[in-house]
């Protein structure tokens, strides 16, 4: 089974890389051979990189909007709050300042 994937690989790398028996080997000039087989590469490694960059940017997007739609609940949380029920924003005894701005 190992064998006959190993092969399976090694003739896809040939046919793709081996110019003399991928169809560029129809391509009478070499030189242009080459060329063509170096846009090809060029065409898969921006394909791939917008892929992996997509993803990437994908979850700092995801994460991002995250942070905006928390954020915006919590301040609309508590805006609702303050309108509601403004007990929750009074200052109790022993916490924070006295009257006279001094700590307790």
């Amino acid at each position: 089974m190992i064998k006959i994937i190993g092969n399976g690989i090694l003739f896809l790398w040939n046919f793709i890389f081996n110019h003399e028996v991928s169809p560029l080997r129809h391509i009478p000039d070499i030189s242009t051979r080459h060329y063509v087989l170096q846009i090809l590469g060029f065409m898969w490694v921006v394909a791939f990189s917008i892929v992996v960059g997509n993803a990437t940017f994908f979850y700092i997007n995801f994460l991002s909007h995250v942070a905006v739609f928390g954020v915006i609940t919590i301040t609309v949380s508590t805006l609702t709050a303050a309108k509601v029920k403004p007990e929750l924003f009074k200052r109790r005894v022993g916490w924070g300042r006295s009257s006279t701005g001094e700590h307790e």
